[in-house]
């Protein structure tokens, strides 16, 4: 019974997703589609901020952090700590980012990457340059969070600076708009006179099992 639950569940929201709006009586259709790999590749470019996640022995970890987009690699900058632990034991990472107008509009992308630190040795001082310059381009205070001061577990972290980036191995999107409701009778809805009924419908069996 919870298969053929989660079943229907998985197909409900293959559908746009109806959504009461603010305005009263007024119903809004939010379609979600599937963004091509430019559009993007676009949306990191025009962003700065995200949340980088890394694993290390079967445990994820996320945190926000400032990057600069190009040419395929994420450039940031960091402190010593949990992150950079963690991502030198294990570089596979994910990265997300969004645009965020309105519960009903929003863009958001998902990089599947390879985490590459940029080490302070002659040898990759042109690379560090670049990702500064890169950086400050895009955030006149590119060092935060990474160079702020923190304390943990009663000691100051030492300030170490750490440059790094991001290859971007794989990346997907998707793309939320608003649309106005078909009336009613004109053509199937998911919609009833409140605007859940596809929702009350389809977790109906919650309640029973319950």
């Amino acid at each position: 019974m919870r298969q053929n639950f989660d079943e229907k569940l998985s197909r409900s929201f293959q559908s746009p997703v109806a959504r009461q709006s603010l305005v009263v009586g007024k119903i809004i259709v939010v379609l979600i589609q599937e963004m091509s790999k430019q559009e993007s590749l676009e949306l990191l470019a025009r962003a700065h901020l995200g949340r980088l996640a890394c694993a290390h022995k079967a445990q994820p970890y996320v945190v926000p952090f400032y990057f600069a987009y190009d040419n395929e690699y994420l450039y940031s900058f960091s402190t010593f700590g949990q992150k950079i632990e963690w991502m030198r034991a294990n570089p596979k990472v994910c990265v997300e980012a969004d645009e965020v107008v309105s519960p009903q509009q929003w863009v958001s992308v998902i990089v599947f990457g390879r985490y590459e630190e940029l080490p302070n040795i002659p040898q990759w001082r042109g690379a560090r340059e670049y990702a500064r310059i890169k950086l400050q381009q895009r955030n006149a205070i590119w060092w935060e969070p990474g160079y702020a001061k923190t304390i943990l577990h009663d000691t100051e972290r030492p300030l170490a600076p750490f440059f790094y980036r991001i290859h971007v191995v794989q990346i997907s999107g998707h793309r939320a708009t608003p649309k106005p409701a078909p009336s009613r009778g004109t053509s199937p809805s998911m919609t009833g006179p409140i605007g859940n009924e596809w929702l009350q419908k389809i977790l109906r069996p919650v309640r029973k099992q319950t």
